[in-house]
């Protein structure tokens, strides 16, 4: 891990709340913002991600937050390194023109969207997310990403749920992902 984190880590993770059968029966929600109702935690995280990106992503020029808990986390890692921070939404939540990539959920489909010139050719882009499932946001985020000209260094993400598969799913298609909490056990 960049720099020495584990202790916030381990903090962050001992807040982390689980809810049983929400948002269905049979899931072991993990609530991130149950650990964001401590102050030491909240500075935790912040310490624990602004340190990983400033060590491993030292020449990010945006980074794009998925909706809606990784906005918090764009914003905060964007104004303390002074680059941008660009939000992706779902379907009909942005004004003006925007790239669209649909992407499968467990349920159904649903649409990303990003506004058209929020990121310039070539520049460098971290995707953040509170939670790495089975990757089809993620893997969405990237696409739109690419779409604008973006080129993903990496994808971040708070906690993953190992055994859903994200990873693997989003390193075969060439990206670079990092977590700082992983459960194998999703029940």
């Amino acid at each position: 891990m960049a720099s020495d984190q584990s202790a916030n880590v381990e903090l962050i993770k001992k807040h982390i709340g689980e809810y049983p059968d929400f948002p269905k029966k049979g899931i072991l929600f993990k609530d991130i913002f149950t650990a964001l109702r401590q102050g030491e935690v909240c500075k935790a995280l912040k310490d624990v991600l602004v340190s990983y990106v400033r060590e491993s992503c030292p020449d990010v020029q945006v980074i794009v937050g998925l909706e809606a808990r990784g906005f918090l986390f764009s914003l905060l890692i964007a104004a303390e390194l002074g680059v941008a921070s660009v939000p992706i939404r779902k379907k009909g939540k942005l004004p003006g023109t925007c790239a669209q990539q649909e992407y499968v959920l467990e349920y159904g489909t649903d649409v990303f969207e990003i506004q058209k010139g929020s990121i310039l050719d070539g520049q460098k882009v971290l995707i953040i997310d509170d939670l790495l499932a089975t990757g089809g946001t993620m893997d969405a985020a990237n696409k739109l990403v690419q779409q604008l000209g973006g080129v993903v260094i990496r994808n971040v993400v708070i906690i993953e749920l190992t055994e859903l598969g994200g990873r693997k799913k989003l390193e075969a298609s060439g990206s670079k992902v990092h977590s700082f909490i992983e459960y194998h056990d999703i029940e």
